[in-house]
């Protein structure tokens, strides 16, 4: 937004988010003398009427929830330059992500949050609205005054009414939130889309560790040992990849995932948070610790691109979100394709910003090999050269001015093969370095 300092009555103080199409930013509404979260329309797409309508129709469909379950709609206006944006409630308590920080949330909190999450779905359905994207990262949290936090829906950037989502559909969603109905485009989606999506977002909270591909996922009690059986049934029931099998609606979600909180006993969580927390002390005082238990979150956890041919071991809490499409290498100067690979991140949205403190790893496969690149506004920390196991190249470091480094690497077989060949790029900030352990662990299927 280069130097602009107000939007009308709003007074900006710092950005809170950049996504594929416009800024959050909080600010301050100094009629009304309470803090605001504002949505502008990124400029590179002003003259693209499509994108222009989506995003006024995000802002039409929250305030046509009228729910306070869902993020409100207070405003909405146009920059001089001819950016609209609208001006919405701010959840000063972060989002479910955030919690995800420290590890899976003890059992009955995690499906208590879940529950609210879909009784806000719920609301959306009751207005005829299904989000298709509901994540930890798109569930806000906001405090009210001696009163647990109200949970909120926020980001209807994909979202359809229900009579359009009925027909053909385009693509859409999260991969490990998004079911198989929305993977593909063509297929029409109904509210058990956001069914699956809750599922996938209660496992998460649950077991610490995102789902992976529609009926390929790893049982929860095999990563949260001595989970409640029930849990575990509902859970995977909203995760069934055909959705007639799924919980027919949201609020019947819901209703279920609060009989269990309540029956479910507490002593499994706090266990984990206290585990969690001792992590943090221990890095916060420079110290290097190792906590194993067997109820713990994974450290480490791995994920793989939509075709199975590439996976990668990743710190858990860098793993927040998964782009698992493939890639073109004509962005790094090699013949146009289109080749398997994934980008896992702490925010996807932040990825292409080189100057945004953010934790992932890129990997995607090449049929050749991807020499020095430039990167404006990153000064070079040299270059040294890797061999593990499985690849050899030069790394290269760069520093872009967020306190944190970009290492990008072409990598060839350590055998000497020709084939395959691959483009690492590995963000990270903060923390001891975890190239060569990242590099160690990246698999390819012949």
């Amino acid at each position: 937004m280069h130097s602009v300092e107000r939007i009308g009555r709003y007074r900006l103080e710092r950005r809170l988010g950049t996504g594929a199409f416009g800024t959050v930013w909080l600010a301050h509404d100094d009629v009304l003398e309470a803090p605001v979260a504002v949505k502008v329309l990124a400029d590179n797409w002003t003259q693209r009427l499509d994108v222009r309508e989506r995003f006024l129709s995000e802002a039409r469909m929250l305030r046509r929830a009228a729910s306070n379950r869902v993020v409100q709609v207070y405003d909405i206006g146009e920059l001089p330059d001819g950016r609209p944006y609208f001006v919405m409630e701010y959840a000063d308590g972060g989002t479910l992500a955030d919690l995800l920080t420290a590890g899976p949330l003890a059992v009955p909190e995690a499906l208590r949050l879940t529950a609210l999450a879909a009784r806000g779905a719920a609301a959306l359905h009751e207005a005829g609205i299904v989000h298709r994207d509901i994540k930890p990262t798109n569930v806000l949290l906001r405090t009210s005054p001696g009163d647990a936090p109200r949970v909120l829906l926020a980001d209807l950037g994909l979202a359809k009414s229900l009579a359009q989502a009925s027909g053909l559909t385009l693509a859409a969603g999260s991969a490990g939130y998004r079911p198989p109905e929305q993977a593909e485009p063509g297929g029409g989606v109904d509210e058990r889309a956001d069914v699956y999506s809750l599922g996938a977002v209660g496992y998460h909270l649950v077991t610490g560790t995102v789902p992976g591909a529609p009926g390929k996922m790893e049982r929860p009690d095999r990563l949260r040992p001595g989970l409640d059986p029930g849990v575990q049934r509902a859970l995977l029931r909203a995760l069934e990849p055909d959705r007639e099998r799924r919980w027919p609606t949201a609020q019947a979600l819901a209703e279920e995932l609060e009989r269990l909180a309540t029956a479910t006993p507490t002593r499994q969580g706090p266990r984990l948070r206290k585990v969690a927390l001792v992590l943090l002390v221990a890095a916060a005082a420079g110290v290097t610790a190792l906590l194993v238990n067997r109820h713990s979150a994974p450290a480490e956890v791995r994920v793989e691109d939509s075709t199975g041919r590439i996976s990668v071991e990743v710190p858990a809490a860098w793993a927040r979100e998964l782009r698992d499409s493939g890639w073109d290498p004509q962005s790094v100067g090699l013949p146009a394709s289109h080749e398997p690979g994934l980008v896992v991140a702490v925010d996807l949205g932040a990825w292409q910003n080189l100057a945004a403190d953010t934790n992932g790893v890129f990997v995607g496969l090449s049929d050749g090999t991807v020499g020095t690149l430039a990167h404006p506004g990153c000064h070079s920390e040299g270059s040294r050269s890797y061999r593990g196991e499985e690849w050899r190249g030069t790394l290269h470091t760069w520093d872009c001015g967020s306190g944190g480094t970009l290492t990008d690497a072409g990598l060839a077989p350590a055998d000497g093969a020709a084939q395959p060949r691959l483009y690492v790029q590995i963000r990270q900030h903060g923390g001891a370095s975890r190239t060569d352990r990242v590099l160690n662990s990246v698999r390819v299927e012949k």
